[in-house]
């Protein structure tokens, strides 16, 4: 499994965000140069992001994005799962009845118990904790 090149810009951009001042309107052409993510690419991250109630957007000559909750309420799990959907490794582990081999499987355990280290590590990581200390936070 490999999380796809668009989650990877949006927890870029989660990042960048959490690291302005709280409230700081951005514009999203300075995310993209900052952060390397193509400028086209970043409209539709950002309109995902902005549904799944991660961030408020705001149009117009002082428009811009800003985080709709605090660093520390935004897990890197939400974000991933935002952009991609829900993480599945193995299509074992979407639900019970999904695999016919599933009854007789030694894999399934180690399938089911790697996915849930994984939701857990990027459930319990948010994006406080990624951010240097500023002093304008």
């Amino acid at each position: 499994m490999q999380i796809t090149r668009q989650a990877d810009y949006a927890t870029r951009a989660i990042l960048h965000l959490a690291q302005v001042e709280k409230d700081k309107l951005v514009a999203t052409s300075d995310i993209a140069k900052e952060q390397n993510i193509p400028s086209s690419f970043l409209a539709k991250i950002i309109s995902q992001l902005s549904i799944a109630g991660l961030l408020h957007t705001s149009r117009g000559a002082h428009g811009g994005v800003k985080l709709a909750r605090n660093p520390i309420d935004i897990t890197l799990l939400e974000v991933v799962e935002a952009i991609d959907g829900p993480i599945q490794l193995n299509m074992c582990v979407e639900s019970e009845g999904s695999c016919p081999y599933e009854e007789n499987c030694p894999l399934q355990p180690v399938w089911c118990d790697a996915q849930n280290e994984l939701i857990t590590k990027l459930k319990n990581t948010h994006f406080g904790q990624l951010i240097m200390p500023s002093p304008n936070r």
